[in-house]
């Protein structure tokens, strides 16, 4: 038996002309941003956030008087979430060590970690405040080491949200900015009067934010291009229907384009899923967004075997992947394309967008095919150095140097090798010249 999808979602063609459309309404935004700069924010943000202060970013004080606004059990509990986050970036940070070898007698290479200098870490407001984004990109960078950290989030009906700021403010943001949407990400990376650009951008948001970052990209870094929230169910009958369905839609209410794929062996399950959806969307209060998603990007794929199953995940590169079978630790060494796993029916995504410690910002579009998702090592840029100690070592390298500048014509770096080796080596080698073999010498 072949795969069969027994439910599929929308044409690729489809999808496709959505993306055309985003595109380039961002690219307009963009440009009018760089143009105009402050006045262009200030119009989007009226126009799109109904809001437009005298200043987006808050004084101290107006930090103070939001995080004063957080209950004390919500506060708790922003307190333990971001505790486990650091500690897990901590481990992650101690992993990464500078490094320095002598490759030869007196040649030392090495490299080091540099945090990047200044980041822009942008929280998601609108139909759910994200106050966990916070934790994800602003500690996370701290953690990092990068000096300049700023944090943007749209405002929660027509102020600055609590919870949000309280998160940035604890997580370590040195500035923090009330703007939402392709303006704020503009902002950020393009600068403006009274915004200084940053170096990097990270942090979800919608597919005009995904879009935006993705034209930004080289102009500034990124950490990852991610659009609309994805997951995968790979599950066999050790689980029920209802676990299934759940942890679907559990996705699906994140937005109207939330792919949410169900993988399965068993035809029992695959049904029993479906029925299952159907009832859980007379009951769920997010029902009108995730039932669209469900629609238009949900599909349930039936396959005959657990390979099957492997090579369909692969080849789709969910976000994230909640497997539930009687081979979990199988799929956690055989899979290479995911944003993040989660392995076993104790489980759920829903633990790792909000508090167990590893990072929600992950790749979609198929992005899980070439890079992880967001932690401390994006932070930090890994350069390479150099030294050569002695003579010899000068005069040796600049041999092998020297020949190989030539056998690709470089004439001019081969001098940069030649005049080592007369000022180290004694050894008299004209300009264009290459050196002689250490074994040709006199």
């Amino acid at each position: 038996m072949a795969i069969q999808y027994l439910k599929s979602g929308k044409p690729a063609a489809e999808r496709a002309e959505d993306d055309t459309k985003v595109r380039a309404t961002v690219e307009g935004i963009l440009k009018d941003i760089e143009t105009r700069g402050d006045a262009a924010v200030r119009e989007l943000s009226r126009k799109f956030d109904g809001y437009a202060p005298a200043s987006f970013r808050l004084t101290p004080s107006e930090i103070e008087a939001a995080v004063n606004k957080v209950s004390a059990r919500d506060m708790a509990d922003i307190e333990f979430a971001q505790a486990q986050i650091r500690r897990f970036a901590e481990a992650q940070r101690a992993s990464m060590t500078d490094i320095e070898v002598e490759t030869l007698p007196g040649v030392i290479l090495g490299h080091r970690n540099i945090p990047v200098q200044s980041v822009g870490c942008y929280v998601p407001g609108g139909k759910f405040p994200m106050v966990a984004s916070a934790h994800m990109s602003v500690l996370t960078a701290s953690v990092a080491g990068v000096p300049r950290i700023v944090a943007s989030a749209p405002p929660v009906k027509g102020e600055p949200h609590p919870a949000i700021v309280a998160a940035m403010h604890k997580g370590g943001a040195h500035e923090i900015y009330v703007l939402g949407g392709i303006q704020a990400v503009g902002a950020l990376a393009l600068g403006t009067e009274t915004i200084e650009p940053v170096h990097m951008l990270v942090g979800p948001g919608n597919a005009f934010v995904a879009e935006a970052k993705r034209q930004l990209y080289g102009r500034v870094g990124i950490d990852l291009f991610a659009g609309p929230t994805e997951t995968m169910v790979i599950a066999d009958e050790t689980v029920d229907a209802e676990m299934c369905a759940t942890d679907l839609l559990g996705q699906a209410e994140h937005g109207y384009n939330s792919p949410a794929v169900l993988v399965t062996n068993s035809r029992k399950l695959a049904e029993g899923t479906l029925a299952e959806i159907d009832r859980l969307l007379k009951i769920l209060p997010t029902a009108e967004t995730a039932s669209k998603s469900w629609t238009d990007y949900g599909e349930v794929i039936l396959c005959d075997s657990y390979e099957e199953m492997l090579a369909v995940a692969d080849d789709i590169a969910s976000e994230h992947v909640q497997v539930m079978t009687d081979r979990d630790d199988w799929f956690l060494d055989n899979m290479t394309s995911y944003g993040a796993l989660f392995l076993g029916p104790r489980t759920n995504v829903a633990n790792g967008d909000k508090v167990i410690g590893t990072n929600h910002t992950l790749p979609t579009k198929k992005a899980g095919r070439y890079t992880g998702g967001l932690w401390v090592g994006k932070f930090l840029k890994t350069h390479s150095y150099q030294k050569v100690l002695t003579d010899q070592a000068a005069a040796e390298i600049g041999e092998y140097c020297s020949r190989l500048c030539l056998l690709e014509g470089f004439v001019g770096h081969a001098e940069q090798a030649n005049v080592r080796v007369r000022r180290y080596g004694g050894r008299n080698v004209g300009y264009g010249e290459p050196a002689l073999h250490r074994d040709d010498r006199a």
